[in-house]
This record gives structure tokens, sequence and C-alpha cells, in this order.
């Protein structure tokens, strides 16, 4: 009798504590995990050079220069920021994103691994419904469905497996969400592409977004802005994937040769007044004439600079009728640079940077 006693109260103890955890579950949080387990969500590929966790970015701040991290009250429209690890160049990208305030970012990528893909000619946008993020899960906005939906069937594709192996935006959302938590994007990637046909391409998307945004009702700046993610030159003789990558030596006057080079494309092509003009001249300095897939100077963002550039403008153009214009925030590299300690926040560098091995990086902001 003792024991069954003991039993049924266990019985009734358990069904009274089951009664009250169901009853102080709050239903809004049950239908918030039902909406989550169905929503398509990419997840972060690189997870050694970039954050995962919010304590990791603020120790990086406390660690990178103080001149890096002075707040700025300007409001750019568009910014071209660097992707690599935040050892080499987290303080460039705090530097260069400090003034992109905007709620809604338009995030145009590098496209990596699109041969595999045999992706060209065509802008790659994914079908995901948030990015995991430093800072929690980064929603996709509505806008990027919006402008699908006007433009034309053969501008673009959607390619889920070439957004989720890319990295080159990913690098940059912990910033822009450090600045915003309430960050929505629109991430897209511009692979091997002709130059005529980002001409297009870029024509098209800014007037799509333009009808759009007068629409809504949002402003340039304040509620969109662009960001375009490009590392500068990739250099030297060692570990990498093609001999032809230190056309000046590996020497000290090899090096400043480089650097005098990276200062005139940047002077050349990235500030002052955007034109298509400029566009075309870094395309031409990065690309061989005869073959927009073959290389001669070795910046990723060989298509997404000229492409991005083209479009921020464009959309300039029609919105307040005068051209955007750029300023340099800073230049730096891998080698020159002195690196900020990560390896004891759980992340490191991808490759060790030294005269044989570099990547140069270029932070330029655009009102």
């Amino acid at each position: 009798m003792k024991i069954r006693i003991k039993f049924y109260s266990i019985g009734i103890y358990s069904v009274l504590i089951s009664f009250l955890l169901f009853s102080c579950n709050n239903p809004d949080d049950k239908t918030k995990k039902s909406e989550q387990a169905h929503l398509k969500i990419r997840q972060q590929v690189d997870t050694i050079g970039f954050t995962q966790y919010p304590w990791q970015l603020d120790s990086i701040f406390a660690r990178m220069d103080v001149g890096d991290k002075i707040s700025t009250e300007s409001v750019y429209k568009m910014a071209i920021c660097p992707h690599d690890d935040y050892a080499y160049a987290g303080g460039l990208y705090a530097k260069t994103l400090n003034g992109i305030k905007a709620k809604t970012i338009i995030l145009i990528g590098v496209a990596h691994k699109a041969q595999k893909f045999n992706l060209e000619n065509k802008l790659v946008f994914g079908s995901f419904d948030v990015w995991s993020g430093t800072y929690g899960d980064i929603t996709i906005s509505p806008l990027r469905d919006k402008l699908l939906k006007k433009m034309a069937k053969e501008s673009y594709i959607v390619h889920d497996s070439m957004m989720q192996v890319e990295h080159s935006l990913e690098a940059i959302t912990p910033f822009l969400q450090r600045n915003n938590k309430a960050l929505e994007i629109v991430p897209f990637l511009v692979p091997h592409s002709q130059f005529h046909k980002m001409e297009v391409f870029a024509q098209e998307l800014a007037t799509a977004l333009a009808e759009l945004m007068k629409e809504e009702n949002l402003d340039y700046g304040k509620d969109i802005a662009i960001v375009i993610s490009t590392d500068a030159i990739h250099y030297g003789d060692v570990d990498w994937s093609s001999d032809k990558m230190a056309p000046f030596g590996v020497d000290d006057k090899g090096t400043a040769r480089v650097i005098e080079k990276e200062h005139a494309i940047i002077d050349q092509c990235l500030v002052g007044d955007v034109s298509t003009e400029k566009a075309r001249l870094f395309s031409e300095t990065m690309l061989e004439a005869d073959d927009f897939r073959v290389y001669k100077w070795y910046w990723c963002g060989r298509y997404d600079v000229p492409f991005g550039m083209m479009f921020a403008n464009d959309l300039n153009a029609l919105i307040h009728h005068k051209p955007l214009s750029g300023n340099l925030i800073d230049y730096r590299s891998s080698l020159h640079n002195k690196p900020i300690e990560t390896k004891d926040i759980g992340m490191g560098v991808t490759a060790d940077a030294h005269q044989r091995h570099w990547v140069g990086y270029v932070g330029v902001v655009y009102k």
C-alpha cells in the first residue's frame, strides 16, 4: 500500500509540475520557435577569420587602434570594405563602416567559387529567409523579392549553394549589426561578367530600387545604403593558386612598386566623382582585354566593384541627379599593418602574412 501511495503521489506531483511548466510557457515563444523552425537559414562559413559571438567582436574593438573606433556623424550612401580576417583588417572594417547607418543594406559580394557552379554574366541571389549573425539572425529585407520581380529573368539567378559557400559578405555583417541591431540585408554576388552586361544590370537594378524607394518613402543613406566587398591585391610567389602573382618581385623594391600601383588604382578609379568611365578603367586594369575571365591584377572585386560603383551611382543619379563622390578612408595590408591578436578568443588567421604572401585592403566611402 505504501508503495502504491508513493507512486500515486509522485504521479500527482509530476502532473502538477507539468501543468505548471506548461502554464508558464509563453504562447508567443512557441509561435516564434515554430516560425524559426520553418525559416531557411544561411549558416556562417568562416568561423576562424570572423566572429560568431558578440563578446568576440567586443574584444576585437577593445584591441584595435583608437583612431579606428572614432564615431563619425557622416552618413554614407556606399562603402567599399575588405573581407579578410579581422586580425588583419578589423580596424579598417570598423573605420570604413562607421558611417553606414541605414537599417537596410544592399550587400554586393564576390563570387569566389563561381566557376565551380558555372556561373557568369548574371547576378547571383539566394532564397534564404535569414542569415546567422554575430548578434543573432539577420533578416533578409522584403526588398529582395520585390526587386527580383522587377528584374528581367535573364539578369539574375537564385543559387543557394553559391551563396552558402561564399564568405565575402558574412565578413561585413557583424560590423553592420553592431551599428544597427535591427539590420536587414539584400545580399547578392557578382561572378565573372562582361563589362557591358554589368552596365545593363546596374541600370536595371538601380531603376527598380529607385521605384521601390519612392513607393516606400525610403531615403538613400539614412534608410538604405550599399556596401561592396573586396580585398585589394593578393601578392606573392608562395601559396597562391597562380604563379603570376608577383610581377614586381618579392623584395622591398618590388613591394614598394605594388603599393604605388595600388594607390594609383584608388586615385584613378575609386575616389572623387563616380562615373562609368572610372568603373571601366578599374575593370580594364584588373582583367585581360580579350578575356573577361582572365585576371592581370589580383583584387577579389574584379567584378563586384565596377558593378557596384555603377549601380550605386545610377541610383544616386535617378534620385538626386548627381554623381556620388568617394573619399579614401585608408589603404592597409596584412604585410604592413600590425595584426590584432585573436587566437585567445577562439579565432585566428586563414593564412600567414609575409613578403611572399600578403593581401592589401582598401576602405572607401561615398556620399
